[in-house]
């Protein structure tokens, strides 16, 4: 199945020049949902994951997918305020100035196997700040993953060493 008919170009959004990577499409067709969560599961080879971690908020679609096929946790990494029990804060950087994600300081258990899940990889800041957030809780990052990767802004850099994986590679 070619996933990449699935995926949906808008011009000039967010803002002109930006060409946006629309998953809509695909998450309203059945059949291409579980081929790619399939793509996404088959890439593991079977390796033990404790929880999946999920970016704030397209990278919740597929997250929970993967947790509960993977027979994981999930834990939500969300923007500030929007997790009610104590946290912990990563600030990363954005092309005009910063952003901070949030993580409750009990999701994840030291020495815990973690598969990380967002949407987009474009120039890694975000997925740098979830991995961040994750070894700072002692978790062990077996992979990143992303739904699609943007490979011309360079952000699998940010994320050396830990393997990452896509299904559609722009």
């Amino acid at each position: 199945m070619n996933l990449t008919s699935y995926i949906r170009d808008i011009q000039d959004f967010p803002k002109p020049g930006i060409i946006f990577k629309d998953i809509t499409p695909l998450l309203a067709n059945p059949t291409a949902v579980n081929e790619c969560l399939q793509q996404l599961l088959q890439n593991l080879n079977g390796q033990k994951i404790d929880k999946v971690v999920g970016a704030e908020s397209r990278g919740f679609f597929f997250g929970t997918l993967l947790a509960h096929e993977l027979n994981a946790g999930f834990v939500p990494v969300r923007k500030p305020g929007k997790l009610p029990y104590s946290t912990l804060k990563a600030t990363y950087e954005l092309e005009y100035g910063t952003d901070t994600l949030e993580v409750h300081t009990d999701a994840i258990k030291p020495g815990e196997r973690i598969l990380i899940h967002d949407d987009v990889l474009a120039t890694g800041g975000t997925a740098k700040a979830v991995c961040e957030l994750v070894e700072r809780l002692g978790g062990v990052i077996v992979q990143c993953n992303f739904l699609m990767e943007l490979s011309f802004l360079n952000g699998r850099e940010k994320l050396a060493p830990h393997p990452v994986f896509a299904p559609l590679v722009y």
